[in-house]
């Protein structure tokens, strides 16, 4: 009955939130419109599924969107990320306000866009928020571990289809010199299971954003919650964790579950919500977009939670997937965007290139066996990066 309870107040939590964002979204509607802000009447976005938290923050820019800029965003929510990625590649939405597969993944052409009607995406970044939380493994409470290394010979869960979440606790491994073989791997159909799983002591460890509703369930549970460490100051062990996920970012996170600013968590994060274009969007829209962004943030700040890691200086411009020639754009004219800020851009620009030309001569081989396909386009995609000096990251 207890952890009934708990489940039913955590679910209230979330959707009080929900319902927040919603009407201070609404409420902003409220207040004169501002100048001619380049942006059309009317923009669509992508986001994540109702109720998320990237889908509150979206509803919340649109209300700033709508109050100070007279402009409508129109939400179109998908509950993973080929059904965010289809309508912003068809031309159908104007942005998408994704994650890291969306992103990262779909550049690369990796797990779903590594099958034949997909291939590596030519995306771009306009802007994404960074919050105070982590993305990292979270273990039981009742066991002493308190870094990454005393979780050798502990029971950690493998979500079965969701190779970026087995890709992510892999490489948080890899932080301590430790790999899958080092662990029990324990397989569980989903996300929320895996979390359970730990509740019911069936597992140890599994990964998470610091701030989702299972691991408040399980530091409330009998076993409670710890997130490992991994220390800012360990240099090698953060080279290794890039050389396996480059898209993880040191981050010292005080949102959470058993998180404060009296009891910070170091470990890795990246970037969620990302807004997303591809190559070929019209520059001065993506502009008006990134320049919105930026300077509706003091009315759209504190409407969700998480939304105030959109702020300008939380920005990672030397990250893993390139930014659109408009956002750069405006970047420098606030005087953000530096030299070596475009170096790094046009070397993800390149990567990008060797993909694209690595794909469309895989592709022209016409190997039509599914099996055959994706363990061909995987030689094709690493040769190709090897051969241009490139880390290809997955083997």
């Amino acid at each position: 009955m207890k952890k009934l309870e708990e489940t039913l107040m955590l679910d209230r939590r979330n959707l009080l939130a929900s319902a927040a964002a919603i009407a201070i979204a609404g409420a902003m509607a409220s207040t004169p419109a501002m100048a001619q802000s380049g942006l059309p009447d009317t923009i669509s976005w992508t986001a994540y599924d109702v109720g998320s938290s990237g889908y509150n923050q979206s509803v919340a820019i649109g209300g700033a969107l709508r109050n100070e800029m007279d402009v409508n965003l129109r939400i179109l929510p998908g509950r993973n990320d080929i059904a965010r990625q289809i309508p912003l590649r068809d031309g159908r939405v104007d942005f998408s306000a994704t994650g890291l597969g969306a992103s990262f993944f779909s550049q690369e052409g990796m797990f779903e866009f590594g099958e034949a009607s997909w291939g590596p995406q030519e995306v771009r970044v306009l802007i994404a928020s960074n919050a105070d939380s982590n993305l990292t493994i979270g273990a039981a409470g009742d066991l002493g571990i308190e870094t990454v290394a005393d979780l050798e010979g502990k029971r950690v869960a493998w979500v079965v289809g969701s190779p970026s979440l087995n890709q992510n606790i892999g490489a948080i491994l890899s932080f301590a010199d430790l790999t899958w073989d080092d662990v029990e791997r324990v397989e569980f159909p989903g996300f929320g299971a895996a979390w359970e799983g730990i509740i019911n002591n069936q597992a140890d460890a599994a990964f998470a954003v610091t701030t989702s509703g299972q691991a408040f369930q399980l530091e409330a549970s009998p076993r409670g919650l710890v997130w490992p460490t991994l220390p800012f100051d360990d240099e090698e062990g953060w080279t290794r964790l890039n050389d396996a996920a480059p898209f993880f970012v040191p981050n010292r996170a005080t949102l959470g579950a058993g998180l404060s600013e009296d009891n910070p968590h170091e470990g890795p994060n990246y970037p969620y919500p990302i807004l997303l274009s591809y190559a070929d969007a019209e520059t001065d829209k993506v502009y008006a977009m990134t320049k919105a962004m930026v300077e509706l943030f003091p009315v759209y700040d504190g409407a969700a939670p998480g939304i105030s890691g959109w702020h300008i200086d939380r920005q990672q411009f030397e990250w893993v997937v390139p930014y659109h020639e408009g956002a750069i754009r405006y970047f420098e004219e606030i005087g953000v965007w530096t030299e070596d800020h475009q170096a790094h851009n046009d070397g993800l620009v390149e990567r990008q290139q060797v993909l694209k030309a690595a794909w469309d001569a895989f592709v022209a081989e016409g190997v039509s066996d599914e099996d055959a396909f994706q363990e061909g386009w995987m030689q094709a995609r690493r040769d190709a990066l090897e051969a241009a000096g490139m880390n290809p990251i997955w083997n």
